[in-house]
């Protein structure tokens, strides 16, 4: 499949949340106001313009868009920044054709690149634990709401990078919201 993922640009945010609107709106297990969410981050300190990433078809049509942004391990004693995704969105028609992970692959390889450790997700083990997502309790890492344990997972962008690191994931108010 032929498609290019480059950073998102200021002139792609109306189209990029339409498609994140779409992806998770029309689904009846989803939250309906993820594309809230990608505007409020975009908005907010946590926002880290080199981690949003959009794919365009071979007409150069975002058909899908990935944001990481920061949040904190805080433990009391010590904080420690980290990434989360949130959210994934590729366009319905374009589903499992791997183009959700072909973004993975480069937003994770893009945090790396400039200079983050480890990032948090909440979503589906089977689908994360196969870019080598593990269960966050596994360095006792904590979510700051109920979640099911199996659905809050960490991996690390450099080796032991969370060796040392404990305690509560602090998100960003937009998450909050």
């Amino acid at each position: 499949m032929d498609i290019t993922i480059r950073q998102e640009f200021p002139a792609d945010y109306r189209t990029t949340e339409a498609l994140v609107k779409r992806t998770f709106g029309e689904e009846s297990y989803s939250d309906p106001t993820e594309d809230t969410l990608v505007h409020n981050l975009r908005e907010s300190d946590a926002f880290i313009p080199e981690l949003s990433l959009v794919a365009l078809d071979s007409g150069e049509h975002i058909i899908g868009h990935i944001l990481l942004s920061r949040v904190s391990i805080e433990d009391g004693r010590a904080a420690v920044e980290s990434l989360a995704i949130a959210p994934v969105s590729v366009a319905p028609e374009r589903q499992n054709q791997g183009i959700g992970t072909q973004l993975m692959h480069a937003a994770l390889h893009r945090a790396a690149e400039v200079g983050h450790s480890s990032v948090i997700v909440l979503g589906h083990p089977g689908y994360y634990a196969k870019f080598g997502f593990r269960q966050a309790e596994h360095w006792n890492i904590r979510a700051p709401f109920d979640v099911p344990e199996e659905a809050f997972m960490a991996l690390e962008l450099t080796e032991h990078a969370l060796d040392e690191v404990q305690g509560v994931v602090q998100y960003s108010q937009p998450f909050l919201e």
